[in-house]
């Protein structure tokens, strides 16, 4: 049933996540009720290229007419909620401030710049292989269950 959860939820994510409709399914599916402001937050994270605090979600808030009444507070909460329910993830981008993506979107790393912060996805099977014979050589780790890898440098333009 959790494999078939899982499955379904990949799927989800997958497809284009701009469709309402889907977003309002991955609610159901992880047991939220769908309100508009975890219908904004999802939307707001499936439109951005990069991962988002919460200060730029509500930012993006205030521009949108029918999205002015949500508060701040209720940004927080509401993403608070959905990384306990498993449908965002934080990222650790060495900031300030916290920062989040969709959990299901793809398996990948950040490359960030640490002049002008950009932000660049990654995904490279060689680095998932290598991260495996890390915890198979280990001596006190049977297995690892999530990652995170971040990179920091400089980008092209700040090098």
């Amino acid at each position: 049933m959790l494999n078939l959860l899982a499955s379904h939820l990949h799927l989800v994510y997958d497809a284009d996540m701009n469709e309402n409709g889907k977003m309002k399914e991955i609610l159901r599916v992880k047991g939220f009720r769908v309100t508009s402001a975890r219908l904004a937050v999802l939307e707001t994270l499936s439109k951005s290229r990069v991962p988002l605090d919460v200060g730029a979600i509500y930012k993006k808030f205030s521009k949108i007419k029918k999205l002015k009444k949500i508060n701040e507070a209720t940004v927080y909460r509401t993403i608070t909620s959905l990384e306990e329910g498993g449908v965002l993830k934080r990222v650790d981008l060495r900031k300030t401030s916290s920062y989040f993506e969709l959990a299901a979107a793809r398996h990948h790393h950040h490359i960030v710049c640490i002049n002008c912060n950009d932000i660049e996805d990654f995904e490279n099977p060689e680095v998932e292989k290598a991260l495996g014979r890390v915890v198979g050589r280990s001596a006190k780790f049977k297995s690892v269950h999530e990652h995170s890898l971040e990179l920091f440098g400089l980008c092209k333009v700040c090098s």
